[in-house]
This record gives C-alpha cells, sequence and structure tokens, in this order.
C-alpha cells in the first residue's frame, strides 16, 4: 500500500511540473533611431593632431535576450555617404575611391557573432564589420544597454555606446602621402565610438 501511495506522490508532482507555464520568453527586438544615432571616428592627421568625423542614418536591429545575453544578436549598417568631418573638401576625399568610395561601396555594416557579458553594464560583441567590400571581425567593447524610459509618445528607448580600433589598411582603406622628416598624412589607427539609441519593438 505504502509503495502506490509513494508512486501516486511521485506522478502527481510530475504532472504539476508538466502543468507549470513555461518561462517566459524574454527576447526582444530593438531598433536603432538613426535620428539619435552617430559613429564616430577619430583618426591621426599629420602623425600630430587628431581629425574626428562622422556618420548618420545608422540603422539596424539589436535582438536582446534578457535571460542569456549571449543567445542576442547586433545588426548596424551605416550610411558612408553620410561622412562629415566639418570640411567639404575633405568629405568628397573621403568619399572618393582614395578612401571610402562610396560611389561602389555606399554603406559600412557590422553583423555580431558572439555577445558576452564582461562585467557590470558592460557587454563585449565580437562580430564582423565590413568597409569598402573586405569583412574582417572586430570586437566592440559596449557599455549598456541603459535602463530603458518611455518617451512621450509612449516608446521604450534604451541606449548604448560601444567602441573599438581598427587599421584601416585592413579595410583596403589605404591611401597615403609621406611627410618630410619620415611620418605619413593620414595615421593607419582608427578609433571609432557609436552613440546609439534604440526603440523597443511591440
Amino acid at each position: 500500500m505504502g509503495h502506490i501511495l509513494h508512486r501516486a506522490v511521485i506522478a502527481a508532482a510530475i504532472a504539476g511540473v508538466l502543468s507549470l507555464p513555461a518561462a517566459a520568453d524574454t527576447a526582444t527586438t530593438w531598433k536603432i533611431d538613426p535620428a539619435h544615432t552617430a559613429a564616430q571616428f577619430a583618426v591621426k592627421h599629420l602623425m600630430i593632431s587628431t581629425v574626428r568625423g562622422a556618420f548618420k542614418n545608422v540603422n539596424g536591429t539589436i535582438n536582446w535576450n534578457e535571460s542569456d545575453v549571449t543567445k542576442s544578436t547586433v545588426n548596424v549598417t551605416i550610411d558612408a555617404t553620410t561622412v562629415d568631418t566639418g570640411e567639404q573638401p575633405r568629405d568628397k576625399d573621403l568619399k572618393s575611391d582614395k578612401f571610402f568610395d562610396t560611389a561602389e561601396y555606399p554603406t559600412l555594416t557590422f553583423k555580431s557573432t558572439k555577445v558576452e557579458q564582461a562585467g557590470a553594464g558592460k557587454l563585449k560583441v565580437t562580430g564582423d564589420l565590413t568597409i569598402r567590400g573586405v569583412t574582417k571581425q572586430v570586437v566592440l567593447d559596449v557599455d549598456g544597454p541603459s535602463a530603458s524610459v518611455k518617451d512621450p509618445w509612449g516608446n521604450t528607448r534604451s541606449a548604448l555606446s560601444a567602441s573599438t580600433k581598427i587599421n584601416r589598411q585592413d579595410f583596403g582603406v589605404k591611401w597615403n602621402a609621406s611627410i618630410d622628416g619620415g611620418g605619413v598624412v593620414v595615421g593607419d589607427d582608427v578609433n571609432i565610438t557609436i552613440d546609439l539609441e534604440m526603440v523597443k519593438q511591440k
């Protein structure tokens, strides 16, 4: 009798577990807001000063998994034709085939291959960056995402900031010229920062 009762209790417990609702899916989709997002870059000029510029019209999607960050993905497209350093002749040069060749390659893209937690409020996002048709793996150091807020129109928003350093030569952006005493006009190392605001999709 005891064995029968014991088996009945186990069966009831199993049935109870099976009847519990599945854990909530905490994956959410966020769209980048181009109006409040920019990709900035900084590069050495004549080995002594730093020239800064930015790209606008940054679009993309972040699929964020709250319960398992490693299942999150990032997909970003940047309009290379919007390059702006504050000097029109220089911007025209950057759009030419000496640099970004925007007539042939109008966009830059980043697609994540791995997302990892890197401490409180920080992520490390590895992915494929494509510039001028050349794709290389880069690692973004990310602060965020921030706590979400509601805007006056009822949209849920969050933000993050990502940075990395690349060598432009790796992406076929090769033009340069020598200067007297050694050195070059444009440095090879480029620091990139993306300040990004995103909107939660319903």
